[in-house]
């Protein structure tokens, strides 16, 4: 088509469209595509000021959260690596900040020992470990897909802080040991504390490990309490590495890092045997609703800071991808970092190419100088792991529970002690058990109550909120705040069976509907039966504010009928207008039995389907 201008024009935009469209599609799907398309030069100085900063904390931590898991030290920064450069290309936040994570490495090791048990040799650890990191990406990537990021709601924020504040306690309790030179063979909480104290009572003990890991751990501490922009990891590990160095600790019974294996990290397709594939897809199950959870919140958590629209989908997918980029070089599961991403929005990053830099850092590390951490002690990694589960735990979360809702502080009590006392993966599953039982309790036994007209505020209101309230003799206008389901149909019609019974006797029971944002079969049939009754009683149940959805049920279900049509009503003031239309009742301020207004006839008494006998 000719738009007016030259013909050579015309065929270099029609050539430019279809790329242009390429790029759109494929920035969609991989988001690496369009920042790279839109970076800016301006850009690089502080990506590449925060790679540098950002690396002297990946490195620390990824070794200690790669033993956290029960894995060699070596496998946390090939994790490191793969799982940035994964993020990078497929996340949609700019600056998170993805590998290792404390919350994940008892999940981890806890499926690893239930897998082969504590006895396995390092090689069948490992790939059982990246078998469980892919399947962990294909499971996170596929809800991506598919849209499932509401899986993440399954943890409420009370079950998320107990689930926390145990994963704390034992992570705190496992690196002890390790803080003060040796090891125990306790498993869970209770085991390995018990194990701690008999090493303690036993002489076990090395003088110059609990030294470098109480110093180290208090390094860490004070720096990220006084001077939170100090790379405090950085210096407490230096200041270990020095220590050896000076007090040649190595010949005082302090247990190095040693050696890491020089060179690029090998290629390696993840395995695993029949038999252990269900228990590892359960624990990879479980570990990808903690990661997802932790992803969706730390990542609108900081897009919100910084102003930018993030996509919790996309950042599913980016996840998942830095998970099987990491299963493809000896890796484990990875997930979103808080404190990382902060220490990387401190330091100017503006893009992923911060990761990227991270990435190049330590892999320069490998092929240059991997003797660099050979005299790091071991110790001061537990230091590194004490400190990063001190931030886990949620105390002045808990203590607000407590002051707000004991109930919801009670869940929260439960998962932590799901996860102390059971373990770790049993924990998180008490934890989802306990938000899902809380949301059906909300909908088994909801919240109800009588309204009544309080003076000099507009509408019908709580009674136990206006105490002092007019009512009009006869009515009795109910709120019910639920879904009517077959979970508390019985509880409803309790209810409403209670109501009829009272003294004066109501004769309208109006129902403020508004609430109700659903009516299934099991209700239904209630329903019909307790219409039945309301009818032998000559009491009316009356429906105001109900929704059209809901009403369209209630017509499909031939309920209809039953109550009457006279006897919905688009407000509760409509409804009262009705009511004292048709008794000629006048409001008052207090119950009693001369205040019901006297009973008509039969003949004029209207039926509960709202129908008058036909008189003779």
């Amino acid at each position: 088509m000719d738009d007016g201008r030259p013909a050579m024009e015309q065929a270099v935009t029609a050539a430019k469209e279809p790329a242009a469209g390429a790029r759109a599609a494929g920035g969609r799907w991989v988001p690496g595509v369009r920042v790279v398309a839109g970076y800016r030069r301006r850009w690089l100085p502080k990506d590449l000021v925060a790679g540098l900063v950002l690396s002297s904390l990946l490195v620390p931590q990824g070794m200690a959260y790669a033993e956290l898991a029960g894995l060699p030290p070596i496998t946390g920064l090939y994790t490191t690596v793969f799982g940035l450069i994964g993020y990078a290309l497929f996340g949609s936040s700019r600056i998170l900040v993805v590998g290792p994570d404390s919350s994940l490495g008892p999940m981890i090791a806890a499926v690893l020992i239930t897998v082969v048990g504590t006895g396995a040799d390092v090689a069948t650890t490992m790939g059982l470990a990246s078998m469980l990191a892919l399947m962990v990406g294909v499971i996170m990537a596929v809800a991506g897909v598919a849209r499932l990021g509401f899986v993440a709601d399954l943890l409420s924020k009370p079950t998320q802080i107990g689930y926390m504040n145990g994963l704390a306690v034992t992570i705190f309790v496992s690196q002890l040991p390790k803080l003060c030179g040796f090891s125990v063979d306790g498993d869970g909480l209770l085991n390995e504390a018990a194990g701690f104290l008999r090493g303690l009572a036993s002489g076990d003990a090395v003088p110059a490990a609990c030294a470098v890991g109480l110093v180290t751990l208090a390094i860490i501490v004070v720096l990220q309490r006084w001077l939170p922009k100090v790379p405090a990891v950085l210096i407490a590990v230096v200041a270990a590495i020095a220590a050896t160095w000076v007090a040649d600790l190595g010949s005082r019974g302090v247990v190095l890092v040693g050696p890491l294996p020089a060179g690029f990290p090998p290629l390696s397709l993840p395995h695993a045997s029949w038999s252990q594939l269900v228990p590892l897809l359960a624990g990879a199950v479980g570990i990808t609703v903690v990661s997802l959870a932790d992803t969706i919140s730390t990542a609108s958590s900081f897009a919100a800071r910084t102003g930018q629209e993030i996509r919790p989908d996309q950042e599913m997918i980016g996840v998942g991808a830095a998970n099987v980029a990491a299963s493809f070089f000896q890796g484990f599961p990875v997930s979103t970092s808080g404190s990382r991403t902060a220490v990387a929005e401190q330091s100017g990053a503006r893009t992923q190419v911060t990761g990227i830099v991270g990435a190049a850092v330590i892999l320069a590390m490998l092929l240059l100088t991997p003797g660099l951490l050979r005299d790091l002690p071991q110790p001061a990694l537990g230091a590194v792991v004490i400190a990063a589960s001190m931030s886990l735990a949620d105390v002045r979360g808990t203590v607000r529970l407590w002051r707000r809702r004991r109930l919801e502080f009670l869940v929260s009590i439960t998962a932590f002690l799901g996860v102390a006392l059971l373990g770790v993966l049993p924990g998180i599953g008490v934890a989802v058990g306990m938000s899902v039982l809380n949301v059906f309790r909300r909908v088994w036994w909801p919240y109800q109550t009588e309204l009544r007209r309080a003076p000099g505020v507009p509408g019908y209101h709580d009674v136990r909120s206006y105490p002092v309230a007019d009512r009009l003799p006869g009515l009795m206008l109910f709120r019910f705040d639920a879904p009517l389901i077959f979970a508390n149909a019985r509880v409803f019609r309790d209810q409403i069976r209670g109501l009829a019974r009272a003294e004066p006797r109501p004769r309208w029971i109006v129902l403020a509907a508004e609430p109700v944002t659903d009516v299934d079969t099991t209700a239904a049939d209630m329903l019909t039966v307790l219409l039945a009754e309301l009818d032998a009683d000559g009491i009316v149940l009356v429906w105001a504010e109900l929704k059209d959805p809901v009403r369209r049920k209630i017509d499909r279900y031939g309920l209809t009928e039953a109550i009457g049509p006279a006897h919905f009503f688009a407000t509760l003031d409509e409804a009262v207008s009705a009511y004292r239309a048709q008794t000629g009742a006048e409001w008052v301020s207090s119950p009693g039995p001369a205040d019901v207004p006297p009973r008509p006839e039969a003949a004029e008494r209207p039926t509960a389907k709202g129908r008058f006998p036909r008189g003779g």
